[in-house]
């Protein structure tokens, strides 16, 4: 997998209380991934950019919120989300990656 195709896979970490405490009790970090990212993709992108041992990918489809402004309704965009468990005694540093 080329660097171009590994920064269109993993578009952002998602930083949140939830994801600190999974991060502290069992070693996995969430990104926000392409919609049409597979699990294999996930893998591959996470332990070349970061350079850790990936164990085990999980993911979720997120749909988009209805919302409204100034008496219009629109709709967000639906997105996907990884949650990444690291073999133990690897970790990654979210907050300096640049992803």
């Amino acid at each position: 997998m080329n660097d171009a195709k590994l920064y269109e896979v993993i578009r952002a970490p998602r930083v949140s209380e939830k994801t600190a405490r999974l991060q502290e009790v069992s070693n996995q970090y969430a990104f926000e991934v392409a919609v049409d990212a597979t699990k294999a993709d996930i893998k591959a992108a996470v332990e070349k950019l970061f350079d850790v041992k990936v164990e085990a990918v999980n993911v979720v489809n997120v749909k988009g919120k209805n919302k409204s402004f100034r008496f219009r309704t629109g709709r967000r965009g639906d997105w996907r989300k990884a949650y990444v468990t690291l073999a133990e005694g690897q970790s990654i540093d979210v907050m300096t990656a640049k992803v």
